[in-house]
């Protein structure tokens, strides 16, 4: 980075999933593509990156083993400093490596640095996209990679009814990497799984991480634009449109 001055930064990329819209036998984040797994991708990413100091990994808990020696081993990522088992749902796997981080399970504690939490299903992360999250988390505390919609986007009712049309100007797709100071993170998280029973019976779900911060604290969130590349592969079209794309 140019500012070689810098907060410790700490990847937690998440591959616990298991797949199921692939319609496949493989887990999707051993799936290959270009002949790599898709979860080598971000881990790359992660490893050749000048913002990133280490990286706690999170996958189930049976693909612990393989995942150290198919993976971490077989392509040297050093950065990988911890593998840990993920829950039934995404925000119950980032809730363990918050767990993780607060509890100072890294070799080199990450309390006062900053938190990059990324889909290891998202192949095109870029050093430019770690960079600019840097810069956004630096300034406002808490910051996610975005793009402006191209699309316009109705809000339906119950009955599947347009109700409204949200100006398009004002719609972003909620990407990864979602970045935060260590302390504000970890907090939000560890009051997520105090309130999870009074969300249950609120009917309150989150879909990512920025929901939580929402919920939990009173920080606010930048939207930093990202990448349209920066896809998510969750079906096997996905996969088609990822390797057009490395071509």
């Amino acid at each position: 980075m140019r500012n070689m001055i810098k907060k410790r930064c700490t990847a937690v990329v998440l591959a616990a999933g298991s797949g199921s819209r692939m319609k496949s036998n493989v887990a999707k984040q051993y799936m290959l593509i270009k002949d790599k797994p898709l979860i080598w991708y971000a881990l790359h990413a992660v490893e050749e990156s000048q913002v990133i100091d280490d990286c706690i990994l999170v996958t189930g808990e049976a693909d612990i083993p393989y995942m150290q020696k198919e993976v971490v081993e077989k392509y040297d990522f050093s950065k990988v400093a911890l593998i840990i088992a993920g829950g039934a749902e995404r925000y119950l796997s980032v809730a363990n490596a918050m767990e993780a981080i607060g509890a100072g399970k890294l070799s080199i504690p990450n309390e006062d640095g900053y938190v990059f939490i990324h889909d290891g299903a998202r192949p095109f992360l870029t050093e430019k996209i770690l960079e600019d999250t840097y810069k956004a988390v630096e300034q406002c505390h808490a910051c996610v990679a975005a793009v402006p919609s191209k699309d316009t986007i109705k809000i339906a009712d119950e009955n599947g009814f347009a109700v409204t049309t949200p100006d398009r100007r004002l719609v972003w797709s909620i990407q990864t990497p979602q970045v935060f100071d260590t302390k504000l993170i970890v907090k939000a998280y560890a009051t997520l799984k105090e309130k999870l029973p009074e969300m249950a019976r609120k009917g309150i779900s989150v879909t990512d991480d920025a929901s939580v911060v929402e919920l939990f604290t009173d920080q606010k969130v930048k939207l930093v634009e990202a990448s349209y590349e920066n896809i998510k592969i969750t079906t096997p079209e996905d996969i088609k449109t990822a390797e057009a794309f490395m071509k």
